[in-house]
């Protein structure tokens, strides 16, 4: 049966390779003792490989043997390390996409970057650089201690006499540098999260003249940074030191020792210079050791972040868990929802309502009335905690998320484009030809001003989409939609941010996608939503009052007192320069 351990080939070859290499190191020193005690002070008879010249060739073909076994050891383990890495990165940035919203609100972005980058870096490290020492080093110190007492067992319990104390200090040591290193990682995440910030909102910060402020914010951040590795490069700088102390006072305690036994001829001269050898090879290890404790530390912080990020998948996003719905009618219905993004802390309250395939339905309401929630509890971003939401009559937590968002389309206020083509951020990779994607552009009134650009639909997109307008960016985000064929439209303060002819192109977009797809709107704007089949009006969680806008503004109730007070005063409900508002 073949094992299933992943690497394992490469992994026995990279051992094997180890043991030759350990094997040489530690035979070099024994072949040199015999030169020694067997040619140089006993002059034994020579024959044969027993010679001096036999003793020359065999150290050559050690030295050889060494160095060859060394090259494909380095190679082999370096080699399995960047596998490893490879799957690993793979693994964070599929965790991370498929972290639910509830718990990506709660994550501070700089953390899962720094997890990503910074994280799986130091590991690389690891296992690319330190990982390949460390596995030589543990075997070739069992090796000389084995070696050691096999020559000289007294010799050996003198020269080892130093390591409870070295070993003492390591100890205490150990957990100051850690705590050091977690607290190093902490830092970078918001060091990176609030660069990122900073970038994001560089219009707002130049507007308000807040460059001395951030400056100062990140000074704080630096300063912190630069104090916490000032003492990590103090720790480390004690390690390699007191280890090359721990060596020397060895040599001089076996020379000591050794010295009296030779004097009584109890021991060889040979057997001494080979414990010197020996003392060497053992604490070289050691001292690398130290030089990489603090890598080795800071890849365990590392570790222990990214695995724990790892070890969510518990509550991760099953995308193909569910009965599938490969075609959706595009029917809605909420009964008695109530929702809360923490604990008790309700958003939506009782929430009923039904929407047939096909009809155009507006949310409206004040800012934190639990319009956008209804958008994000449909399209299967957070799961309610009480009653039922159907689409197309079955529960939405039995719907395979896959087929689900497949049908669901989204359009915000804050459009999203990335790096790329017009024509990539529209297909999103989806198999979609040319000819989708300019039917998209027309139906959204978006392809007279991509024609006019250079590339066409091949135009290069910066990060972003800076390049281009609000407006610019809204129809594409329009086409994007209309091009992945929806049957569910979330329009969430799509014409919010753009002028007044670019509204009108949405709105006949609107129009024409309309006619055979559910859509739902959200909007401040009574142009956007006055001709919908059905106005919900929800405040404080609550559905006040629903019906088409004619019913609404015949009854005396909320729904009218807002179109009234938008109409009457600029300071209604989000009232632009006289335009109607909600």
């Amino acid at each position: 049966m073949a094992l299933n351990i992943p690497h394992w080939k490469p992994i026995v070859l990279a051992m094997a390779c180890t043991l030759l290499v350990n094997g040489a190191l530690i035979a070099k020193p024994y072949i040199l003792k015999v030169v020694i005690d067997d040619f140089l002070t006993r002059r034994v008879p020579q024959h044969g490989m027993f010679s001096l010249w036999g003793m020359a060739v065999a150290y050559l073909a050690v030295v050889a043997a060494s160095g060859l076994f060394s090259v494909v050891q380095t190679n082999v383990i370096n080699r399995v390390g960047q596998e490893i890495m490879r799957d690993l990165r793979r693994r964070v940035f599929t965790t991370i996409q498929l972290l639910p919203l509830s718990r990506l609100d709660r994550t501070p972005s700089g953390s899962l970057i720094t997890r990503a980058t910074n994280d799986t870096e130091a590991l690389s490290d690891l296992y690319t650089d330190v990982l390949l020492s460390l596995f030589q080093d543990v075997f070739l110190i069992g090796g000389t201690v084995a070696a050691m007492a096999a020559m000289d067992i007294h010799l050996t319990l003198v020269s080892f006499s130093v390591l409870p104390v070295m070993f003492l200090i390591i100890f205490l040591m150990r957990k100051a540098v850690r705590n050091t290193f977690a607290r190093m990682k902490r830092l970078v995440g918001r060091i990176n999260g609030f660069m990122a910030e900073t970038l994001a909102g560089m219009r707002t910060i130049q507007m308000f003249h807040k460059q001395s402020t951030r400056r100062r914010s990140f000074v704080t951040l630096n300063t912190d940074y630069y104090d916490i590795s000032r003492l990590q490069v103090l720790i480390n700088s004690i390690l390699k030191p007191a280890s090359t102390a721990f060596e020397n006072l060895a040599i001089a305690l076996i020379i000591w020792y050794g010295m009296g036994r030779i004097s009584d001829q109890s021991l060889q001269i040979g057997v001494l210079y080979a414990f010197t050898s020996y003392i060497s090879q053992f604490f070289d290890p050691i001292s690398d050791m130290a030089d990489n404790y603090t890598t080795i530390q800071s890849a365990l912080v590392s570790a222990d972040r990214i695995f724990t990020l790892l070890d969510t998948s518990d509550t991760l996003e099953d995308l193909d868990d569910g009965c599938p719905v490969t075609h959706m009618r595009g029917t809605i219905e909420f009964k008695h929802v109530w929702f809360a993004y923490h604990d008790e802390d309700w958003v939506l309250k009782d929430v009923s309502f039904a929407a047939s395939a096909g009809s155009t339905l507006a949310f409206v309401g004040r800012t934190g009335a639990g319009k956008t929630t209804v958008t994000n509890l449909i399209s299967g971003f957070y799961r309610i905690q009480h009653g039922q939401i159907l689409v197309d009559g079955i529960d939405i937590n039995e719907i395979r998320r896959r087929d689900l968002r497949r049908q669901v389309a989204l359009v915000l206020q804050d459009v999203f484009l990335f790096s790329g083509t017009i024509k990539e951020n529209i297909a999103l990779n989806d198999p979609i030809d040319d000819a989708a994607v300019e039917r998209a552009l027309a139906a959204s009134y978006a392809k007279p001003f991509v024609d006019g650009l250079p590339g066409g639909i091949n135009e290069p997109v910066m990060e972003r989409g800076e390049t281009f307008s609000a407006g610019q960016r809204q129809l594409l985000s329009f086409a994007r939609a209309i091009a992945h064929d929806p049957r569910v439209l979330i329009l969430d303060e799509a014409s919010a941010n753009i002028d007044s002819r670019t509204e009108s192109l949405l709105q006949r977009a609107i129009a024409n996608v309309s006619a055979h797809t559910t859509t739902l709107i959200i909007a401040h704007r009574l142009s956007t939503i006055r001709d919908a089949d059905r106005i919900i009006v929800l405040g404080s969680g609550r559905i006040i009052e629903q019906g088409s806008h004619d019913e609404l503004m015949q009854r005396d109730g909320y729904y009218r007192r807002m179109i009234v007070s938008g109409e009457e005063s600029t300071q209604g409900l989000g009232a632009m320069q006289g335009e109607d508002t909600i």
